[in-house]
């Protein structure tokens, strides 16, 4: 007996574990649609393609399962483009359905005709079009393994003839999937184990790869007396129950995490691909393992590099690793990175009642916040506030765009991760610039009844830019944001929405934000010349912030010169 494409379809997604699809219907996905809305398969209206690609990747990460988005043709379905491309750098299971026009219309330049092959070519791990109904089946299976053993984006183009068409030849084609133990070969473990035993002041640096190695990467540190730094995107593998914690390094990392990559003489590099090649050592031998071996020794040259899962390398290491006695170097830069997030959190401590800093506004949120919280930053001055001043535990995950660099994902990031957790508590930082972008998917919040909690750093401009202009010696120019009552708004949306301006009602209000059933925004004024201090002060940055307290004053804005420097300074 035949079947419908669209029902093969989403049949094959059920089969690969499918549980939800984030979209808009309409068109040439109206059918496909309504097949799921008889699966068990759910579907989560979005108000903007772009959203429901960065929520349904909000799912994927914090679940592992692949996750399916789908689209109308032409600007339905390239709505999707930049969550994509976010989803497929952070190695997310995600199935675009990408529908399209009839197939004798391709090639015609026919209305809402769109080569999405050429498009999503460069940002997927499989991308192809079902030509035949016979190829249905196979083509989706072939898409849904592609994500999830590679663990990317894959995309399927189904001309909406095809959607509507018969298979009668539906063999029965389905996903296989597995989870090998890839480890280095003994011999390759015994040279990174000679590394390590000859080197004096050892320190290991984690990334993300590191997710389940924790213990055995803690244990490997303790043997080696080796100061532990991680990644941004590692913070939540590392940094928590970590006596051998010192932080990130990085420009928005803190100063004994740079202090361990720069002074070490041996460095142990796992499962990070740090692309900044000014951090790295210049004189240390570095042993690298990755999963990936196309990883290894393209940021900085290595000594070794070792292909292998990271726990189970670790493992295999540990016996083969001789125990260090000599702890200053370990000593010193653990308690150098105490002293200084103490210092960072009394100095953004207010000063007054009517002001609050954003990173106080972080440390607030942090000490109220649930121990299993999934928290989501905006690119900027959030993400930055988050990875250096939440607390990690065990349970926690932290998200944000830290390799394609977007605006905007933590709100509909969050979406996401609460719909594939319930029961947890979900909590978005989100910048006033990037909330502004894809504000109206707080109504999706409101109608699939997700109660994301959402922290607006409402500073009146695009912070993070605005610093870089300074930091080149140029005045702030086109940073500057008029924003609505974001609190009214969300109010009038059907949030639970406050604004909140003073100090002595923040920890009230955060407690009443969080504390809401329902989706609930809180708007926080929150000072607008604090920095992101880096933690070396080079010249070039130096020098351009001088340059431009010089122009601002020359320029009648010395009132903010004044306000950076009782901001960052006093």
């Amino acid at each position: 007996m035949s079947k419908k494409v669209a029902q093969i379809i989403v049949e094959t997604l059920e089969q690969a574990g499918v549980k939800n699809c984030y979209g808009v219907v309409g068109d040439t996905l109206n059918l496909i649609a309504h097949n799921i809305s008889t699966s068990s398969i759910s579907w989560i209206h979005m108000r903007h393609e772009e959203a429901g690609a960065f929520a349904a990747q909000g799912e994927a990460l914090v679940t592992g399962r692949l996750t399916a988005i789908a689209g109308s043709c032409g600007p339905g379905s390239l709505h999707f483009i930049n969550g994509v491309v976010e989803a497929n750098r952070n190695r997310a299971p995600l199935i675009v359905i990408a529908t399209q026009v009839v197939r004798d219309e391709l090639g015609f330049d026919f209305p809402q005709e769109v080569d999405f092959k050429a498009i999503y070519g460069s940002c997927s791990v499989y991308c192809d079009m079902i030509l035949t109904p016979n190829q249905a089946r196979r083509k989706t299976v072939m898409a849904c393994q592609a994500a999830l053993a590679k663990r990317g984006v894959a995309v399927l183009i189904v001309p909406v003839d095809i959607s509507h068409s018969d298979a009668h030849d539906d063999v029965p084609y389905a996903v296989h999937t597995s989870d090998p133990l890839v480890r280095p070969i003994d011999a390759d473990l015994d040279r990174a184990a000679a590394f390590l035993n000859s080197g004096q002041k050892v320190a290991i640096y984690g990334g993300s790869g590191c997710r389940d190695a924790h213990d055995a990467i803690v244990r490997l540190a303790g043997i080696l007396k080796a100061p532990i730094a991680h990644t941004s995107r590692g913070k939540d593998a590392l940094a928590y129950d970590n006596p051998y914690n010192v932080g990130m390094t990085g420009i928005i990392g803190t100063e004994a995490g740079y202090q361990a990559l720069h002074d070490c003489d041996t460095l142990l590099l796992l499962g990070a691909d740090f692309a900044w090649r000014q951090f790295y050592p210049k004189h240390a031998r570095i042993v690298q393992i990755d999963l990936d071996p196309t990883h290894l020794g393209r940021r900085h040259p290595i000594a070794l590099g070792l292909t292998g899962d990271i726990k189970a390398t670790v493992e295999a290491l540990i016996p083969r690793v001789q125990e260090k006695t000599d702890t200053h170097f370990l000593d010193r830069l653990v308690k150098r990175y105490h002293e200084v997030i103490a210092s960072h959190v009394a100095k953004a401590a207010p000063k007054r009642r009517d002001s609050i800093s954003g990173i106080h506004l972080t440390e607030v949120i942090d000490r109220m916040a649930a121990e299993d919280a999934l928290v989501t930053g905006d690119d900027g001055t959030p993400t930055v506030w988050m990875h250096r001043y939440f607390t990690a535990t065990a349970q926690r995950r932290f998200f944000g765009s830290l390799l394609h660099g977007t605006m905007a994902s933590a709100m509909p990031t969050a979406l996401g991760l609460q719909k594939a957790a319930p029961d947890r508590q979900v909590i978005a930082l989100s910048g006033d610039g990037g909330i502004a972008m894809l504000f109206g998917d707080l109504l999706t919040a409101v109608q699939e009844k997700l109660p994301i909690k959402i922290a607006v750093y409402d500073n009146g401009k695009l912070g993070f830019i605005d610093i870089e202009q300074k930091s080149e010696g140029l005045l702030p120019l086109y940073t500057h944001l008029h924003n609505p009552d974001f609190g009214k708004v969300a109010e009038a949306m059907g949030l639970w929405g406050r604004t909140v301006s003073r100090a002595d009602e923040l920890e009230e209000a955060v407690g009443s934000w969080l504390a809401h059933p329902g989706p609930a925004l809180l708007n926080v004024k929150v000072e607008s010349m604090t920095l992101v201090m880096p933690p070396v002060i080079e010249f070039g940055p130096a020098y351009g912030m001088a340059l431009y307290s010089a122009r601002a004053i020359l320029d009648g804005q010395s009132q903010d010169v004044i306000e950076m420097i009782q901001e960052n300074f006093l």
